[in-house]
């Protein structure tokens, strides 16, 4: 079984460099409370030995008290999920069911949420997902093993985030008006750079912490690069973006409860110039999602 690995890079359409992502870097700010129904989630594998194995961390967002959303090239291949809704995940790690890695012997599902309460949930792919052309259906689900309840701020009280509906989004204009709210649990900031072997080092801050950015829409439905199936969000000091780690994480129109898109890719180790998000408003998606436990 093939793990994740976070700098995985893969051709698109000859031209650039696509690498899933996952965090809000320098520009954003805490989210302050404002988004409950994001949540941190890691992921497992059985390798056949009985026990499971621990593979990498996403971002996510509920939409029913048990229905997480987040990006395909988190759930494929994983048989697992654990998640913490917590604003600050990193200043209880040890007592809050995260491990400290500094006095955990092992990464098996056994040694965590030992102490504290977290919640564990089932993951799925969107069936036509590809490893290999990760962007192109990234989306996945986890369905949790007990609810999770959240106080609502945007919808009407329900407490969870909403979907789209199908074309919701065709008719956005390109520029500083069209704004998103992002959202995850990713990288603070990376210096690295990306190449054809793998990332070069870099100074990295990797607090797991839930912060929000609110990039512009900087290209969509491009011919022979993000077609219909993807945004293409500012990323910088002054709007805020995505990076490692914020994976799977929601991304708003505006400042509504309505997820856009889900953060999918970016198109250097950086994390600079624009993050690739996945359209959510596609009636196979949503279709999908309705069929799940």
């Amino acid at each position: 079984m093939r793990r994740l690995v976070t700098m995985l890079t893969v051709a698109v359409a000859a031209i650039a460099l696509v690498i899933p992502v996952g965090a809000v870097t320098k520009g954003g700010e805490p989210d302050a409370g404002e988004h409950p129904y994001v949540g941190l989630s890691v992921y497992f594998f059985d390798d056949g030995s009985g026990d499971y194995l621990v593979s990498h961390r996403c971002s996510g967002t509920l939409i029913t008290a048990t229905v997480y959303v987040t990006a395909g090239h988190c759930t494929s291949g994983m048989d697992k999920a654990m998640l913490w809704f917590e604003e600050d995940v990193q200043s209880d790690q040890g007592s809050n069911g995260y491990p400290d890695f500094s006095d955990l012997g092992d990464v098996y599902l056994s040694a965590w949420g030992a102490a504290g309460h977290t919640v564990t949930g089932t993951p799925y792919t969107f069936p036509d997902y590809n490893d290999n052309a990760f962007f192109l259906n990234d989306l996945g689900v986890v369905v949790l093993d007990e609810s999770v309840e959240v106080a609502g701020l945007y919808d009407g009280g329900d407490g969870y985030a909403a979907l789209p509906t199908d074309g919701q989004f065709d008719g956005l204009k390109v520029g500083r008006k069209t704004t998103f709210t992002s959202v995850g649990y990713g990288l603070q900031f990376s210096t690295g750079t990306n190449t054809p072997v793998g990332p070069t080092p870099s100074p990295i801050s990797a607090l797991k912490v839930r912060l929000k950015a609110h990039p512009w829409l900087y290209q969509i439905d491009v011919p022979g690069f993000v077609d219909g199936f993807a945004f293409l969000l500012s990323n910088n000091a002054a709007t805020g973006g995505t990076c490692f780690g914020d994976s799977g994480g929601p991304n708003f129109i505006g400042n509504t409860a309505t997820i856009a898109g889900i953060t999918s890719f970016g198109l250097n180790g950086s994390c600079g110039g624009t993050g690739g998000v996945w359209r959510l408003d596609r009636q196979d998606a949503l279709d999908w999602i309705g069929t799940l436990p």
